[in-house]
This record gives C-alpha cells, structure tokens and sequence, in this order.
C-alpha cells in the first residue's frame, strides 16, 4: 500500500531532505552494541521515514535541544483560487521574519530573539526557546509564486499563495454511467 497517497502534496519533502542527521559524538563499533539497540536505532530511522512521508516533523525534532526545538507550527488550507499558510511565531517581531522563494520552495526563515536580563534578575525556571528557524515548503505545481503575498498580525504570519487558473481548467467532473 503507497501511504504517499493518503496526503494529496507533501509541502515538507525538501524540508527534512535538507536536514543532515546530527552526528553521534562517540560512535560504538557495531559489535559493541546489542542486538535491542541496534533494533531500536532502526525502529527509530524506519518511523522518521514514514512521519516524513505524511509531512509531519521527525521525532528528532521532538526532543531535546535539536534545531527542530523552536519550529513554528502552521496550518495549511486549500481554497478554490488559493492556499493559505498561517505560522504561528508568538514574540517573534516582523522585522525578524523574512520569506524567500527557492526555486519552487517557499523559505520561512526567523529568529526569536531572548528578552535581556538583568544581573538583579533571579530566574527562576526558563523553557521558553530562543533562537534562529527556518521552514521550507515546497509549494504544488498549480502555485502562482510570483503573486505570493504575506501579512503579520498578532503572532501569526498569515501567506496567501493564488493557484493558476489552467490548474483548475484542467480539472474535470467526470459522469457515473
């Protein structure tokens, strides 16, 4: 069964390609590690696999101080006439975002910046992440990506992305006989 087509456009296929699989510091000569071990590390690469395949982020980056940590989460809808991408970047200003096109590749790119302490400060507990993050979408064959506009409000950078009207014209209802 080809999962693939259970999601109808994998926005994210360029996005994990480009990620490089951080390397362990102290790499074990496969002798040394047990059989339970080395089934774990390939149970732990087969469902990175198929949670890229569905788009979705890797376990990679659900743990730990991983890049992926301080990825902005988005929603994506399909319109008739366009596509709309909302990213939600709480205390992140506009002047710290910037959105580029990469070939067909549309880059979010944006740094959260950390709030400066002073030395009379005593923290107490910090979990909020700072930082720099990127995410790459790769837009569908029916995007017009030369009329992409964006907009930022309350957190949210909302991207509009029109679809070409041949897209929809090639589009046929098809009668049940």
């Amino acid at each position: 069964m080809n999962l693939q087509k259970l999601s109808p456009w994998n926005w994210f296929k360029s996005e994990n390609a480009d990620t490089p699989t951080p390397p362990s510091s102290v790499e074990p000569r496969r002798s040394e590690l047990s059989p339970f071990m080395g089934m774990h590390q390939e149970l732990d690469r087969w469902m990175d696999s198929v949670m890229r395949q569905f788009g979705m982020p890797s376990l990679e980056s659900r743990v730990g101080d991983l890049p992926g940590l301080l990825q902005p989460r988005l929603d994506i809808a399909e319109h008739d006439s366009e596509y709309v991408i909302s990213v939600e970047v709480p205390g992140v200003e506009e002047k710290d975002l910037a959105i580029s096109l990469d070939d067909h590749r549309l880059v979010i790119e944006g740094e959260k910046r950390q709030e400066s302490h002073s030395k009379d400060n005593k923290l107490h507990r910090t979990e909020r992440s700072y930082g720099r993050f990127q995410r790459v979408l790769d837009l569908p064959g029916d995007a017009k990506a030369e009329d992409i506009k964006a907009s930022f409000k309350n957190g949210i950078l909302t991207i509009r992305v029109p679809r070409s009207e041949q897209a929809k014209a090639a589009r046929r209802e098809i009668p049940i006989q």
